[in-house]
């Protein structure tokens, strides 16, 4: 379980709401560079005289040791000369003899050879994504242009120890494409997954209650001071805005600036968000296709057409079979309403197919519809890298105990009122939630992780107009108690507008520079992407 889901056919980038979301290889595992020698270093200074990243260091009951980099699922080049080591902290800071977990941390070093003072901390997506996994993404940005920037594996993450993935999940997940995705049978197979998730990581010792955002704050907390560090910047994508706005709330000492992108508020965070995001993001991709002519006139009424085919679908689901890259033999997949909407709400990362892909399936051909949601959920970077233990310890104590199943079902009903109840009963990649966190058994979290983040640190809230994972209102809904915020929409853009849209790199290398008056001006020259026609 996370949110994002494995974006159809588009190179991995964020992460999930649902166990496949914002990004789409091998799963070989690697083990990481050693840390370059300190007297080989430029790097950020301390004020000590040592380089972050090359002193061990005990604070309380955290210590930093320097040491090899962390494994990643996948070769990360932006690793290489890397500064790395481990954060050893408590699994449960609320039990006086709970036992210790591993983080691992990796330092990318500024472009320049006269980094600023203040490095930059990256979030990562999911609940459940490798923070070291998305340095690339980071790098590839420029995010490190001027500072280092700093990555720790979030507990429970892949390169943590204990890692608290669950590939049972992952694995019932790919073999679903063959089965009607909302259908009551499914869902008791999938819960039954969940379940053995469970029992496995509980036999392995781990005090699943304590895979929070909570902790996860202290974390970052504590690691800020174990490197030595007076003040850093968070930039946090997808869930990591979500950690991000608890992060700054609960420690704000030592934060420069705080970057947010695709924006996910705790406050708010649930099944009726989702239904509001997936709105927004359709009807941001519909719009665009309306406003361009020759978009317009092959595929006019898109909307109509969209939503008459979850009823469709959902009351007469298409079988079919596809070929998926690495797969030796057709897949067989169906098709129904509820899945065409958690479809959909990855699809917006391939905008300009999206409209020829509907008209298709409208006609009778599900082809390249079954591909992609079937190729997202088969392919090798789904199975095995998500922390289900973390993604369900964040779900299951701070979001379900605080949005009740009418409330959930009233907010899909608000933004799609055609669709059909069963359709309605499972929000977009939240599917099974309930159910699901039946089995998990946590303590629901103290009301209080729910309060919304009030804060002078100045932040910077980008979304994209095509988002429909973390719609683009959450921006001015969290800026609202944020006195010092700046707000921007990238249109054209979907989850984590970082990743892919050069106008919000540049927005926010000007923000880490200038926090309070980053320059926007990129903006006024962006245009819509060119929507596939078709024969």
């Amino acid at each position: 379980m996370a949110l994002d889901q494995t974006t159809p056919h588009r190179r991995r980038t964020v992460r999930r709401l649902r166990a496949t979301s914002a990004g789409l290889a091998t799963g070989a595992l690697i083990t990481g560079l050693l840390a370059t020698p300190a007297h080989a270093e430029h790097g950020t200074d301390t004020g000590t005289g040592a380089v972050i990243g090359t002193v061990s260091r005990t604070v309380g009951q955290a210590r930093f040791v320097p040491g090899p980099c962390p494994k990643t699922a996948d070769p990360v080049p932006a690793l290489k000369g890397a500064r790395c080591g481990t954060l050893t902290v408590p699994e449960n800071r609320t039990r006086r003899n709970s036992r210790t977990i591993t983080l691992g941390v990796a330092i990318v070093r500024a472009a320049t050879s006269r980094p600023k003072p203040d490095p930059v901390v990256w979030l990562a997506g999911g609940p459940g994504d490798d923070a070291v996994g998305e340095a690339q993404m980071a790098i590839d940005g420029g995010l490190n242009r001027d500072r280092d920037v700093i990555f720790m594996s979030q507990r429970g993450t892949y390169s943590a120890d204990p890692a608290l993935t669950c590939p049972n999940i992952d694995e019932f997940n790919a073999r679903a494409v063959g089965l009607v995705y909302d259908a009551p049978s499914t869902g008791r197979l999938h819960v039954k997954a969940t379940r053995t998730c469970r029992e496995r990581l509980a036999s392995r010792g781990a005090d699943l209650s304590a895979y929070n955002d909570t902790e996860s704050a202290a974390d970052y907390a504590d690691l800020r001071v174990a490197l030595g560090i007076d003040q850093w910047n968070v930039f946090g994508i997808s869930y990591g805005t979500h950690l991000a706005l608890i992060y700054m709330r609960q420690h704000p000492q030592g934060i420069r600036s705080v970057g947010i992108d695709g924006i996910l508020p705790p406050s708010k965070a649930g099944s009726a968000l989702t239904w509001s995001s997936a709105r927004q993001g359709f009807d941001g991709l519909f719009k665009a296709c309306a406003q361009q002519p020759t978009c317009n006139r092959r595929y006019p009424h898109l909307p109509a057409t969209f939503e008459r085919l979850v009823r469709k679908l959902e009351a007469h689901p298409v079988t079919t079979t596809v070929t998926v890259p690495g797969r030796p033999t057709p897949v067989k997949v169906v098709l129904d309403g509820g899945a065409l909407v958690n479809w959909m709400t990855s699809a917006t990362h391939v905008a300009p197919g999206v409209p020829r892909s509907l008209d298709e399936l409208a006609h009778g051909k599900p082809q390249r519809i079954a591909e992609q949601w079937a190729g997202g959920k088969l392919s090798p970077q789904a199975i095995g890298r998500t922390a289900h233990g973390l993604a369900y310890g964040v779900f299951c104590s701070e979001w379900v105990p605080y949005e009740s199943r009418a409330e959930a079902i009233r907010g899909g009903q608000a933004a799609f009122p055609s669709f059909p109840r069963s359709v309605l009963a499972q929000a977009p990649q939240l599917t099974f939630l309930r159910p699901d966190c039946g089995v998990w058994n946590v303590p629901v979290a103290p009301r209080s992780i729910r309060n919304v983040t009030r804060s002078d640190i100045p932040t910077l809230a980008l979304s994209g107009g095509f988002d429909s994972q973390t719609g683009a209102a959450n921006g001015p809904y969290v800026a609202r108690r944020l006195s010092r915020s700046t707000v921007v929409t990238v249109p054209y853009e979907p989850h984590v507008v970082f990743a892919t849209s050069r106008c919000a790199q540049e927005i926010t290398a000007s923000f880490l520079n200038t926090p309070t008056a980053p320059k926007t001006g990129c903006l006024t020259d962006l245009k819509a992407p060119r929507f596939e026609t078709g024969p």
